[in-house]
């Protein structure tokens, strides 16, 4: 329950067992004017958390004895506790456990070692939130559709800060892998055109001093026996041929990593959607590939003649990044009922089909896969904040309702989802050129 501001400051509970980290937030919070409690484990935290009633609870993951997931599940399993904010507080690379923390019932994280901006922020962001919650409680009459407008704002800058922050990690590792193998690869093709270039001159050389010398010396007609070098002669160019494909293919996939990683957040630029398709594809080529208990599933690209649009590259790719992995998640899921040779008969396909309408100035992606497909219940839920299928750990149901802000409230478009048992599900997205 949201503290009155007239009668008492904004109380909020840390729970730490690091004495250092509790007096580092407490010094922070007092600065601000806000109040701390302090727990060290989490059944004190639970003890006090249910006779102070905090305003909000920043709560720390590892901890002895129960940690912060387990105390998590508890206070919101607790009809008088179950409605106060929580925020995580954990290390930057625990990805999964952040996740893992907003599936359980926690608002918000931040993560170590702590910037003041960023935690002063999001509990501000957390303690509105709650403010809005606790006045749309009393004045449910009069003041219903204002609040929950502003809720779902706010709802929605959440999830914008989760998908800002996702994009800019995901955009600079992807990336910077990008142009760090981009660099050996240009040393290795630079080179390769001089050895091709040396060795090509060399069998030259062996051939013409063949043909000038019919009869060479005991010791080297030994030599070229020894090395076969009609057989060497036959089969350097086809490995050189090789190595020049293996190099191409590298060079692809720099350019696909590159291409996938423009995350251009402060402002639009033009793009070429099918240059961020093929960069997915590329990326996702792995899990596309034959494996022993299924055959490959063909990608069918039918391209229509798109002109670039104004967008923001990074995050339309995520979208695609988000639609075909999907895809290829329900394909799977099919194939455990059937067999290899029952796959091959019907193979796995996903269709990517693109076309424009000038009159409208408008370009149209569809992405389309004939697996498991979704029941009407499931399908008018896939766009909602937190919503998955999936078992945990498997999915955070965050992939489709970013993608939908992405599509809708950053680019002015459209996304629609048709999808039948049993035979498939075709996402249908349209954009502004």
């Amino acid at each position: 329950m949201m503290a009155d501001s007239l009668s008492k400051p904004i109380r909020i509970l840390l729970v730490d067992d690091n004495p250092n980290n509790l007096k580092v937030l407490s010094e922070m919070i007092q600065g601000y004017g806000w109040k701390a409690l302090m727990a060290t484990n989490g059944e004190s935290a639970i003890e006090q958390t249910e006779y102070a009633l905090p305003d909000l609870i920043l709560l720390d993951v590892m901890m002895p004895g129960i940690d912060g997931f387990e105390t998590c599940r508890r206070l919101k399993a607790n009809p008088i506790t179950q409605n106060i904010p929580v925020i995580f507080m954990t290390a930057l690379s625990d990805s999964k456990d952040k996740v893992k923390g907003l599936e359980i019932g926690a608002v918000d994280y931040v993560t170590k070692p702590f910037q003041q901006e960023e935690v002063i922020a999001r509990l501000k962001l957390q303690l509105k939130i709650s403010h809005l919650t606790y006045t749309l409680e009393q004045r449910v009459q009069e003041r219903t559709a204002e609040l929950t407008q502003s809720l779902q704002q706010l709802q929605q800058t959440q999830l914008q800060l989760i998908q800002s922050e996702k994009m800019s990690t995901l955009g600079q590792l992807v990336a910077g892998i990008g142009h760090e193998i981009n660099n050996p690869i240009g040393f290795i093709e630079g080179n390769f055109s001089y050895i091709t270039e040396y060795t090509n001159n060399l069998l030259h050389l062996v051939n013409l001093q063949q043909q000038k010398l019919p009869h060479p010396e005991p010791e080297i007609e030994e030599l070229l026996n020894q090395m076969d070098f009609e057989y060497l002669a036959e089969d350097i160019p086809k490995l050189l041929a090789s190595i020049g494909q293996g190099i191409e293919r590298l060079k692809g996939i720099s350019l696909s990593l590159r291409t996938f990683a423009r995350s251009d957040i402060s402002s639009k630029m033009e793009f070429q959607i099918h240059e961020g398709i093929n960069s997915t594809l590329m990326l996702l080529k792995h899990r596309l590939q034959n494996k022993k208990d299924r055959p490959t599933i063909e990608v069918i690209t039918q391209y229509g003649n798109l002109p670039p649009i104004s967008c923001y590259p990074g995050q339309l790719n995520q979208v695609f990044m988000n639609i075909i992995a999907n895809a290829i998640d329900a394909l799977d899921d099919l194939n455990q009922n059937h067999s290899y040779q029952k796959i091959a008969a019907c193979p796995n396909t996903i269709t990517i089909t693109t076309s424009v309408n000038y009159q409208q100035e408008t370009v149209t992606i569809c992405i389309q896969d004939n697996g498991i497909g979704m029941l009407p219940e499931v399908q008018t839920r896939i766009f909602e904040q937190s919503f998955t299928t999936k078992p945990v750990g498997k999915g955070t149901g965050l992939g489709l309702a970013i993608s939908y802000q992405i599509i809708v409230d950053k680019h002015n478009g459209k996304i629609d989802c048709l999808s039948i048992p049993g035979e498939g599900t075709k996402f249908i997205i349209t954009l502004p050129i």
